[in-house]
């Protein structure tokens, strides 16, 4: 079963926290995919992740739904 984050990540939601520049997302390319690839972005880094890592990133670092410098609100 699908948890409300999970299926905000899928339907393109970016989380992240603007004072700390932290954010996770699915990009537009793996949406719809069966395994797809999250990005999380912090200080200058750019890292790709699984989808349980990024669920776990957001819950643990307490991200909500946010606005990304570049992307706005989604990512699609």
């Amino acid at each position: 079963m699908a948890t409300m984050t999970e299926s905000q990540l899928r339907s393109g939601v970016i989380f992240g926290d603007n004072e700390t520049g932290e954010f996770v997302y699915m990009p537009a390319s793996e949406l719809g995919v069966e395994h797809p690839m999250c990005v999380y972005e912090y200080d200058t880094a750019r890292d790709d992740i699984n989808l349980d890592d990024a669920i776990r990133t957001i819950r643990l670092r307490s991200l909500r739904p946010a606005s990304h410098p570049r992307l706005g609100k989604n990512s699609c």
